[in-house]
């Protein structure tokens, strides 16, 4: 036996129990999330990838996006369809449909639709949790076209709160 083959653990045996995950966001079983202006599939989940990874579809109108933050994870994002404004660490990037961009933990960020017409990106962010974030601060919508809710402005700060409150348990910090 090498020296290599004496520090390389072996490869767990297969888990049976763990199965294929196909992602559609046109199925009909999809989670859809109205959150920070846009509509987020939940794709796949942390549920379904043991923690590893979650991956979000998001629609962003014009306008929409999240506010200044950071967290202790990975976050990617695929612009699909569009082009979004990516601020990092206060320096703005036009990202256009075709490009990726990995936003490193700890890293304060935030991305905004400023080009007048709907985008489109998909999202993983490693480990996942992310996910469950959305889910508990968003409003659950019945599809990628429905409409957000019509939120009072009691309800918009109450959700602003919620999201604020839930961001140290999602390791997640608002600037």
């Amino acid at each position: 036996m090498t020296d290599r083959e004496r520090a390389t653990p072996a490869i767990p045996d297969d888990d049976p129990s763990r199965t294929l995950t196909v992602a559609n966001p046109d199925d009909p079983a999809t989670t859809y999330i109205s959150l920070a202006g846009g509509t987020y599939a939940m794709l796949i989940t942390g549920k379904q990838t043991n923690g590893q990874y979650c991956l979000i579809d998001m629609r962003i109108p014009d306008g929409g996006g999240p506010p200044p933050h950071r967290h202790d994870f990975e976050e990617m994002f695929t612009i699909l369809e569009g082009e979004i404004e990516f601020t990092f660490r206060g320096e703005k990037h036009l990202v256009r449909a075709g490009s990726t961009v990995n936003i490193p933990a700890n890293a304060p960020h935030n991305f905004r639709n400023t080009s007048g017409a709907p985008a489109r990106m998909l999202c993983v962010c490693t480990p996942a949790g992310q996910d469950e974030y959305f889910l508990r601060v968003g409003d659950e919508v019945a599809g990628k076209d429905a409409p957000p809710p019509q939120l009072t402005d009691d309800e918009m700060a109450e959700r602003r709160q919620r999201a604020t409150d839930l961001a140290p348990e999602y390791r997640t910090e608002m600037l």
